[in-house]
């Protein structure tokens, strides 16, 4: 005899139950899923922005200083510049965003280049050469102090190694000219009212400069403009286009 059909769920209660429509919604749960895409959104943007955006800046930075080195090599080729002597020549004032020039540094790698430009204005020079020239300080080589300013987050964050320097490090200065080479000594922190660190002395008011100084500022810490880092130089030489590039460009190891 075959077995009697398994009742259907349900069968013999009547009308089904219909389901209200806002049944096992839940605000509180929307919202924290609105929260989630929110945070992964934020993340992804700060991904592209901190490090695949500053990645690329990096390099289009790294290749323009190339650019302009070869540019110099071919002119100097095609009209050679008297011999060299005496002091280091004289740099003609850059204007606002004129590139004049390119900092090398070893110490932040081989093929590191950021192009050098006058005025420190975020809309002409720091968000699109890379360096800056704070106009009322001096020219590479000259007495005084020749100051920089430049990111350390965002738009090819050309100085976000400035904390690595280590005494004795040459900070380059390469313009059509030659290479000026400059010789890393000291840091400090400073809040960002201390501009005396822009002095011709630095730090130092009405004081007669006797010697060349690189200056070297960016926000402090990575991401914040809480403070200021200061990194300051020594001029050590002068070496001619004509002569080939100094030594001091060699890479730096450890």
């Amino acid at each position: 005899m075959p077995a009697a059909p398994v009742a259907a769920a349900g069968a013999g209660s009547g009308k089904r139950r219909r389901k209200r429509p806002f049944e096992g919604f839940s605000v509180i749960g929307a919202f924290g899923e609105i929260l989630l895409t929110a945070g992964v959104l934020m993340l992804l943007y700060l991904v592209w922005q901190l490090w695949y955006n500053d990645m690329v800046e990096r390099g289009q930075q790294d290749g323009a200083a190339a650019s302009l080195s070869q540019q110099w090599d071919k002119d100097a080729k095609e009209n050679p510049a008297p011999a060299f002597e005496g002091a280091a020549p004289v740099i003609p004032t850059p204007v606002d965003g004129e590139t004049f020039a390119n900092l090398r540094i070893p110490r932040f790698g081989e093929s590191y280049g950021a192009p050098l430009a006058g005025g420190v204005s975020k809309a002409k020079t720091l968000d699109k050469a890379g360096i800056g020239h704070y106009s009322d300080t001096q020219l590479p080589g000259q007495p005084g102090n020749f100051a920089l300013a430049g990111h350390r987050n965002t738009h090819g964050a050309p100085l976000n190694q400035v904390a690595n320097l280590r005494v004795g490090d040459a900070i380059v200065i390469e313009t059509p000219e030659g290479w000026f080479t400059y010789r890393y000594r000291n840091s400090e922190y400073v809040p960002p009212t201390a501009v005396d660190v822009l002095n011709a002395v630095p730090r130092e008011d009405s004081v007669a400069a006797t010697q060349s100084v690189i200056t070297l500022t960016s926000c402090n810490p990575i991401m914040s403009t809480a403070e200021r880092i200061i990194a300051y130089g020594l001029f050590e030489s002068f070496t001619p286009r004509a002569d080939g590039a100094p030594k001091s460009l060699n890479p730096v190891e450890g």
